[in-house]
């Protein structure tokens, strides 16, 4: 059964570099099906922003991607803007913690000035270290996860969320986070969502689940809000990682050959970007791409 012709595809949560395969992966997740992507920023310059502008020059790359990726492929790409939470601790190797923090403060709030001029639309990745760090370190990163919410939230937008594997625990401290912040937790997006955890112990957390075949069948089963990603990382030095960026086409392509379950491709693709972004994804007919 073919993909219904008004379904977008849609990647999450992805990265692309202007020297790694850059809009060119775009394409080709286009020719796969794909139709809109969610591109997250990161560090092109392959060194930690340690000033504001390298941040402003970072963002700026990001959504000329974005622009080009909608000029010469025709999919609909939207930036997700923030300074990446584990540079915090490089760039407080060289200017100090006290500076580093306040950078990342000052780069929080010239990505919500981009969402209030609407060049992009969610906060992200921000967040925690996916590791453990000393003490005064983690006080830092909780810190400046904080003022990410807080920012979120002044803004209206969403904040999607870098960190450890969440357990039960995890999810309820990030929960914790975002009351202190007054960030609404359906807002509150978990990148790189890689088990399912039942939903009473997200605290009303959205995942966005990796799009490993597993997964992606498990996952339909879910009650919405949930995402699929592939978090493509556009590394010539490791090809196809995390996951290529012409997974979610082909694994919502064999979804799809099930009449039964054709309709759940409408939860990661429609209901939920509704739900958590407040738009709606619109595509034309496939005919042609």
């Amino acid at each position: 059964m073919p993909l219904p012709i008004d379904l977008p595809i849609v990647d999450h949560h992805c990265h692309l570099s202007p020297t790694g395969e850059g809009v060119g992966a775009a394409r080709r997740f286009a020719k796969a099906g794909g139709t809109h992507l969610f591109l997250a920023t990161q560090n092109y310059a392959g060194a930690v922003p340690t000033s504001l502008q390298t941040y402003r020059e970072q963002f700026a790359m990001t959504e000329e991607l974005a622009r080009r990726i909608g000029e010469e492929t025709g999919v609909v790409a939207y930036p997700v803007l923030a300074p990446y939470p584990v540079d915090l601790l490089g760039a407080a190797a060289q200017i100090g913690l006290s500076a580093a923090t306040e950078l990342q403060f000052q780069a929080l709030e010239l990505a919500a000035h981009r969402v209030e001029e609407q060049a992009a639309v969610a906060l992200g990745e921000v967040g925690r270290p996916h590791f453990p760090v000393p003490i005064e370190m983690a006080a830092a990163s909780e810190a400046v996860f904080v003022r990410a919410l807080e920012t979120a939230r002044d803004v209206g937008c969403p904040a999607v969320v870098h960190s450890e594997d969440l357990d039960a625990n995890g999810y309820r401290s990030v929960a914790d986070l975002a009351s202190r912040a007054s960030f609404p937790v359906g807002r509150l997006v978990k990148h790189y969502a890689r088990a399912v955890v039942p939903a009473a112990v997200r605290q009303g957390i959205v995942p966005s689940f990796v799009a490993r075949r597993e997964l992606t069948t498990s996952s339909l089963a879910q009650d919405p809000p949930w995402f699929w990603e592939t978090d493509f990382l556009d590394d010539p030095t490791r090809p196809g990682a995390v996951l290529d960026l012409a997974t979610i086409p082909r694994r919502a392509l064999a979804i799809a050959a099930d009449p039964d379950r054709v309709d759940r491709l409408r939860i990661p693709f429609v209901e939920s970007i509704e739900t958590v972004y407040g738009f709606t994804p619109r595509t034309a007919s496939r005919a042609g791409r």
